[in-house]
């Protein structure tokens, strides 16, 4: 369940109840309090026998059911392929001066292309490749579609574009390269190969001083189930280090795509789905092999629901043959004896089943449909566009608006036979207004808390648009300082001269969430971020500031309402080039919105006139 604003019959923007306006000593006029309606918003897609979309369906054909109960649509929408409109014309902004605000052709879904480089080995990277470029060889026209890519970090590599030769050429380019990923081998069969000393799946034998240290723990008698359980640990820790960063790029790809209208279908070329949400039973501990993710599993498909974003995984790997059949597994272990090719067996049938249905929840939780185990990567692309372009968007409001977390499940059907419907199954009752919680794992091994606005920082990371805000960006003096400005941190060993610039957020208050005080005045908290990196992605230079936001109880109803706005300083070295990234979060809610902006385009802009805050 979440919130939405109805503009005509249906915006996809998320939205809360919000006020704000500047903090400040003087009384500020009232910001008008937007009210919305509680509404869950389904996309169905509806397809017959012949495996094509069923259009010109009414309200009336359409039933809907939350825990087996009833309930009345309130929105009604069909959606249908066709080209693609204008896109609107970009709002006329002053010299430096930017915004995160995306531009995209009204109508239809958009689809997303994400080479997931983490999770695949390279040889499966160049057939997906491969594959995409025989889709766009012959793609429909007005087909809107982005494509992002996965290493350790989510990056955007096209907006939304209907041109076929642009994407062609920037999947022929460099940029469609395959990488080798860090966290696995380049080699599917090696993955799964039984241990002939501890059994488990995974060709290396762990290190004689690991072995030793064992001993010493678990005794000669439990040796063999301590080794078991050091592999397990050791496999646990890439495992959740690819788990974090794929749920991490999923996240931020959610809020980059939270302000764009309509339905999202991510095509998403995954080697192998490490989001596994399944214990194993053969340990002692089931669950160490999880290892915490499981929340942040689904907070993610939460988001990708409240973004109305429908997830198709593609299995890059295509047809998955047992790595026991590999001849070039010879001599790894497979030759000792019938009780490692029997583990074997078992380990590779095990991991592709949890693979696949981590693909298939995937998919059910958001309405898309999973491709697993065939090499037509190809058709896979056809059908999961096809299939996400023609859709009905119903939305209604359900009798129990209690925020306790309890999943609810949706059934929706259609009046018609042989029909087959796709969407999403359900939703967690979790307040769209309170943030995101996250386990947080202590220890001195434990990675970093998980922080949404730290993830939307990263140097050439997507734009989250759930917070829409413009920034003029100008130098502060025309003169360069031997020191930064106060409150920097300045990365070591990095020498002025530098250059100041003042940076200007301006934000609309009824994006942010305000409480009420008793005696009127509204307040919420913004944090504030300035980062700049340099050309190859090094961290610079931080600025940060959590500020209250204060808008006292107006008189008078007819003043206009205020923006929010703020100021902060930044510097950045005189020499060399420098990116600057900014960002502002709702503490109340999590959501977020950030940019980047060459230091290039504003250097030979004259300085600002007013400096504000520092």
């Amino acid at each position: 369940m979440f919130r939405i604003v109805i503009r005509s019959l249906l915006c996809a923007l998320i939205c809360v109840p919000a006020c704000a306006a500047v903090q400040s000593t003087q009384r500020e006029p009232e910001t008008t309090i937007r009210t919305t309606t509680d509404l869950v918003v389904v996309d169905v897609t509806v397809i017959d026998s012949q495996q094509k979309p069923v259009t010109h369906l009414v309200a009336p054909d359409f039933s809907i059911l939350e825990d087996r109960h009833p309930q009345t649509i309130k929105v009604f929408e069909e959606h249908i392929a066709s080209a693609p409109a204008p896109l609107p014309p970009a709002p006329r902004l002053d010299p430096g001066t930017f915004t995160n605000d995306s531009l995209v052709p009204a109508g239809g879904a958009l689809d997303i292309l994400l080479f997931d480089k983490l999770n695949t080995p390279m040889d499966a990277q160049t057939q997906v490749r491969d594959q995409v470029l025989k889709y766009l060889k012959d793609a429909p026209a007005g087909t809107r579609m982005a494509i992002f890519t996965l290493t350790t970090e989510l990056r955007l590599l096209q907006g939304f574009t209907s041109d076929p030769e642009v994407l062609r050429a920037l999947v022929e380019g460099k940029k469609g390269n395959a990488v080798a990923s860090p966290f696995m081998a380049d080699a599917v069969a090696g993955d799964r190969l039984t241990n002939p000393v501890t059994g488990q799946s995974g060709g290396n034998n762990p290190g004689t001083q690991a072995a030793s240290d064992l001993m010493e723990k678990y005794g000669a008698e439990s040796i063999l189930d301590g080794l078991k359980e050091f592999e397990a640990n050791q496999q646990s820790v890439l495992l959740q280090a690819r788990a974090r960063y794929t749920l991490d790029a999923l996240n931020l790809l959610a809020r980059y795509l939270s302000n764009l209208p309509g339905r999202k279908n991510l095509i998403w070329f995954s080697g192998s789905f490490p989001i596994s949400i399944l214990p194993d039973p053969s340990l002692k501990n089931p669950f160490v092999v999880m290892g915490g993710v499981e929340d942040e599993f689904r907070q993610t498909v939460d988001l990708l629901a409240r973004s109305q974003v429908a997830v198709y995984p593609i299995d890059a790997r295509g047809l998955t043959e047992q790595s026991t059949m590999d001849a070039s597994n010879i001599g790894t272990g497979m030759s000792r004896g019938t009780g490692n090719f029997a583990k074997d067996n078992q380990n590779f049938f095990a991991q592709t089943a949890g693979e696949q249905t981590t693909m298939n929840q995937m998919a059910r939780d958001t309405g898309g449909e999973a491709f697993a185990n065939t090499n037509g990567l190809k058709g896979a692309i056809e059908k999961a566009i096809a299939a996400g372009s023609d859709y009905y968007t119903i939305a209604y409001t359900p009798a129990d608006h209690d925020w306790n977390g309890n999943y609810h499940k949706i059934e929706v059907k259609v009046d018609r036979p042989k029909i087959a419907l796709s969407y999403r199954r359900g939703y967690y009752a979790d307040d769209p207004s309170a943030p995101l919680k996250h386990k947080e794992e202590g220890g001195k091994n434990a990675p970093p808390a998980y922080s949404a606005l730290d993830n939307a920082m990263l140097w050439g990371a997507p734009d989250p648009t759930e917070i829409i805000f413009t920034a003029n960006v100008q130098l502060s003096f025309a003169n360069v300082e031997d020191s930064v400005a106060p409150r920097n941190h300045v990365a070591p060993k990095i020498a002025g001269p530098f250059r100041r610039y003042t940076v200007k957020f301006t934000i609309d208050p009824a994006q942010v969430k305000c409480d009420a005080t008793p005696d009127g005045v509204h307040q919420c908290t913004l944090e504030f971020r300035a980062y700049v990196y340099d050309a190859s992605g090094a961290q610079i230079n931080v600025r940060a500031d959590r500020v209250k936001v204060n808008m006292p109880a107006a008189n008078d109803a007819h003043l206009p309402p205020r923006k929010i706005a703020y100021s902060l300083q930044i510097s950045a070295p005189v020499k060399g080039d420098f990116f600057l990234r900014i960002g502002v979060r709702d503490v109340a809610n999590d959501r977020l919105g950030a940019l980047e902006v060459p230091l290039a385009a504003v250097a030979e802009l004259p300085p600002a006139l007013n400096i504000g805050h520092q």
